[in-house]
């Protein structure tokens, strides 16, 4: 990635980004052709420049597809590093980046409920319904990762919501070790 281009995007200096543009309009473009890399959108990321994020995402979405080279999106790298208003601001450019598979398959909605953000767990859940569904490449759902990582807080909000749209059977689903979250009568207890 350009010097420059990366150093606006560090600081989040949105006139740079057009300036840039301006002498090469193909900027954007020659960096998505790129299937792993790092952009800057996932240096706005990890450096919370939020409304330089969405400036990005807006110019060129695909951007906000990709994986850099340790396997992270630009949501995953927000949310990693703390970001939320930044994670927040992408999915209202494109909800469905909270079922990008990162690295081992762990979307953002993975993310959220290992480390038991429930507020922004329960917003994923509404603003993505569908998201409910992803496994990890161990089969595991996000509810399997909450009850992995004893998020009992998280597993409340995944259980009580699975239960609001009649989605339980959800509970039955076995990781790749045979495990289904019925088996320990998890959702009785919430």
């Amino acid at each position: 990635m350009d010097k420059r281009l990366k150093k606006a995007a560090e600081e989040g200096d949105i006139d740079m980004l057009y300036a840039l543009l301006a002498q090469d309009p193909y900027l954007l473009d020659r960096i998505d052709q790129i299937p792993i890399v790092e952009t800057p959108l996932h240096v706005a990321a990890c450096f919370g420049r939020t409304h330089f994020a969405l400036e990005i995402a807006t110019l060129k979405p695909s951007l906000a597809l990709k994986l850099n080279h340790i396997g992270l999106s630009p949501m995953h790298l927000a949310l990693r590093n703390g970001y939320i208003h930044t994670a927040r601001g992408l999915i209202t450019i494109d909800p469905a980046l909270i079922r990008v598979k990162g690295r081992e398959r762990i979307t953002p909605l993975h993310y959220v409920a290992e480390t038991e953000q429930v507020d922004l767990l329960a917003e994923f859940l509404s603003v993505c319904p569908g998201s409910i569904e992803d496994l990890t490449v161990r089969c595991e759902t996000a509810v399997h990762v909450a009850v992995k990582n004893h998020k009992s807080r998280a597993v409340k909000v995944l259980v009580g919501w699975l239960q609001r749209v009649n989605k339980e059977e959800i509970l039955n689903w076995k990781d790749e070790d045979g495990n289904s979250l019925a088996y320990c009568n998890i959702y009785k207890s919430t």
